[in-house]
């Protein structure tokens, strides 16, 4: 798709100004330039015109004026995609930030979240209900971007990733038509968004399972640089072969000194008297695995714990990230994080291993679309560096470096979630045997392939 002309957005702006309410659409000011506004400050992008929407019908009027005139769409919801697919040069933008309403059935444990909805908000409405939401480790990223993409979580050990716990989607399609996709009605279309990203049309709201769990417990604990090897020895079965109940997430940052240094997140989804004693004994242990530089664990909210990760990364730095599939915390998946870890670029940046066990590998690999159910770590790469940092090449070459120190241990594939455009090999591989069902998927229901949130394989795969 060509970029647009300038008449050719004046011609988008005014159709969308007759058909919305016009401060709903624009095109520069405050509004403009707050939905421009991502996380990752690196990203230049600049729309044509931002839809403001704040139902259903002005994401369905911004979708078929796009497509209508030709001009690129995209989706903001939480602004979080570090690529910044979120915005298209001189496209049309629709801003979902307008539509954040969560509604909890306590009785059923199910929410209603609306597509511009951000994990925070979402896990802060269940726990007024003294429930909890599967999620991310971030509190503001986008639900419905992230779980479209898998969704890794402090709690996917017990009851699977984000897309798991999807029970319907409402989705605007390209002809502006809109479908509710769940077991039973539109099956295919629920299948390829779970797992498959947001390649199919605007999700504007989505059902999801809630979970009651008193005897959550979290903790971190951070070790010197020097203890890096013997914990990440001990820890090589634990992130994989521990019970689903703890999901355990480690890496590294900058210490206290701002040197390197290891931390170990742990996650207890137990309940229960019993369990909860388990769960407290069971972060001791990881907690004492060496002479840690700081070590807390007890009773947590999820809203807690992912405040505490969105802390550590504010919006509008610059941001570069690479992944890698690994099979394990093997010795040279060891090697190449003590090797890169110790070159640490800034004291923003992290590495930081996400693992996939227990009930998430339990769900069937034909269930969703997404394509790796074996158990596995996700490795984050994070290169982080402050705007106008003349050293910029050389942090984005970190997490290069470390992307290639990996590549030998790695398994095909990579998180659709956090692949860039370039990433060509990992993008053919993401889906693994669902790769052909999903394009069949994306033919049916986007076959002008109007929606690109997350990159897919070539279509001729």
């Amino acid at each position: 798709m060509t970029t647009p002309t300038n008449d050719l957005i004046d011609r988008a702006a005014g159709a969308l100004r007759a058909a919305l309410s016009p401060d709903h659409v624009v095109t520069s000011g405050p509004a403009f330039d707050a939905a421009r506004a991502l996380w990752n400050g690196a990203v230049a992008h600049r729309p044509g015109v931002v839809v403001r929407a704040q139902k259903r019908a002005d994401v369905a009027i911004a979708v078929r004026t796009a497509v209508d005139l030709g001009v690129p769409l995209t989706v903001r919801g939480g602004g979080h995609d570090w690529a910044g697919r979120a915005l298209a040069d001189r496209g049309i933008t629709v801003d979902l930030t307008g539509m954040r309403r969560v509604s909890v059935d306590p009785v059923a444990q199910v929410a209603r979240v609306e597509g511009g909805a951000t994990s925070a908000d979402l896990v802060c409405a269940a726990e007024r209900n003294g429930l909890t939401a599967v999620t991310g480790t971030s509190g503001a990223v986008g639900l419905a971007g992230l779980s479209l993409g898998g969704g890794y979580g402090p709690l996917s050990g017990r009851f699977g990733l984000a897309a798991d716990n999807i029970l319907s989607a409402t989705l605007v399609l390209a002809d502006g038509s809109t479908v509710t996709a769940s077991d039973t009605d539109e099956p295919e279309l629920f299948w390829a968004v779970r797992g498959g990203g947001g390649n199919f049309g605007v999700v504007t709201s989505m059902d999801v399972r809630l979970h009651r769990v008193p005897g959550l417990l979290s903790g971190m604990s951070v070790y010197p640089w020097r203890q890096a090897p013997s914990v990440l020895h001990t820890l090589k079965d634990v992130l994989l072969g521990g019970p689903d109940e703890l999901t355990v997430q480690v890496g590294v940052v900058a210490g206290p000194d701002g040197n390197p240094a290891l931390f170990l997140a742990p996650t207890w989804s137990g309940g229960g008297d019993k369990s909860r004693a388990e769960g407290e004994k069971v972060l001791a242990r990881l907690g004492a695995l060496g002479q840690p530089l700081l070590a807390q664990a007890g009773p947590a909210r999820m809203s807690d714990v992912l405040a505490g990760t969105d802390a550590l990364f504010p919006s509008g730095r610059h941001v570069g990230i690479r992944t890698r599939t690994l099979p394990g915390l093997t010795s040279g998946v060891r090697s190449a994080l003590l090797a890169q870890g110790e070159a640490l670029p800034t004291r923003a940046s992290a590495i930081a291993l996400h693992a996939l066990h227990g009930a998430a590998t339990r769900v069937p690999a034909a269930d969703t679309a997404f394509g790796n159910r074996k158990p596995h770590l996700m490795a984050e790469i994070i290169a982080v560096w402050e705007p106008g940092d003349e050293a910029a090449p050389g942090h984005r070459a970190w997490a290069d470096a470390l992307h290639s120190a990996l590549a030998p241990e790695a398994v095909p594939g990579g998180y659709p979630n956090l692949l860039g455009p370039d990433d060509s090999a990992e993008i053919a591989h993401a889906y693994g045997p669902n790769t052909r069902r999903l394009l069949d998927a994306k033919q049916r229901y986007d076959p002008g392939r109007v929606f690109t949130a997350t990159p897919l394989p070539p279509a001729d795969r």
